[in-house]
């Protein structure tokens, strides 16, 4: 099975070791698009125009410390992946605290976008960064088209089993699975169910669709889950007693359900 997350926009403030090593990376296919990435981010964000850079990274007057650590990036300390995500998809997540078989599962099955490194693995060393998904480079131009065309050859051999697609939007847009990949894909929406005067009313949620969403993955690593079909994907959320509902899926589409919580 294969799991893709989103990227958080809150990171660790530093990394604990080495300096970045591309060689090191998983899915070594992108380094000549990350190297291109790479020198963009750092050329925009050491240059003398702070302005345009900021409006480039979607950042405030307050933010400028994030492109002077962008400035830095080829010689900063790195942490693994997993380390360096720390908003609420990876704080529900919590992988340091699962036993050591499925923080083994999560390196293996586990694959991360991201708006500067394509997409990496959960033990992949890399510096905290700024760099969403939205922002434009100069010579790179919109990354989401940019990743589009690097990551459809890659992604697109991704094995055999089942994806579970968890990206946000905007990451989402950087890869579609197509054809047979698409049959095996299950994406999913979070939706609240909560009573108003005695009718159930149900909204979809952003904040908490991401704590769900790392909660859903940790179930599913602890349960040593191995589903071989998105159909057996499926079953193994309502057999972790997840309210999932669906409509018939079509073929040579995306399976798309829907995660009924009425917690959050």
């Amino acid at each position: 099975m294969l799991i893709l997350l989103p990227p958080s926009e809150g990171k660790a403030d530093a990394g604990t070791g080495r300096r970045w090593n591309p060689d090191k990376l998983s899915l070594p296919e992108l380094n000549p698009a990350r190297e291109r990435v790479l020198d963009a981010l750092v050329t925009l964000s050491g240059g003398p125009d702070e302005a345009a850079a900021r409006a480039a990274l979607g950042l405030s007057e307050g933010q400028r410390g994030e492109l002077r650590r962008n400035a830095r990036l080829r010689v900063a300390a790195t942490a693994p992946a997993a380390q360096i995500y720390t908003g609420v998809l990876y704080e529900a997540l919590d992988l340091a605290s699962l036993p050591s078989e499925a923080q083994r599962a999560a390196r293996r099955s586990v694959l991360v976008s991201s708006g500067l490194w394509g997409a990496v693995r959960l033990a992949d060393r890399i510096p905290p960064y700024r760099c969403p998904i939205g922002a434009r480079l100069p010579g790179i131009g919109a990354l989401s088209a940019y990743w589009r065309g690097e990551l459809v050859p890659v992604l697109g051999a991704a094995g055999r089993g089942p994806v579970l697609d968890l990206r946000s939007g905007a990451y989402a847009a950087t890869w579609t699975p197509r054809g047979d990949l698409a049959e095996r894909t299950v994406t999913v929406r979070v939706l609240h169910e909560r009573d108003v005067d005695g009718v159930p009313v149900r909204s979809v949620v952003s904040h908490f669709n991401k704590a769900t969403k790392g909660r859903l993955v940790r179930d599913l690593l602890l349960a040593g889950a191995r589903p071989r079909t998105a159909a057996g994907l499926v079953e193994v959320l309502r057999e972790l007693k997840y309210t999932v509902e669906e409509e018939a899926p079509a073929a040579g589409r995306i399976r798309q359900v829907d995660l009924v919580v009425t917690d959050l």
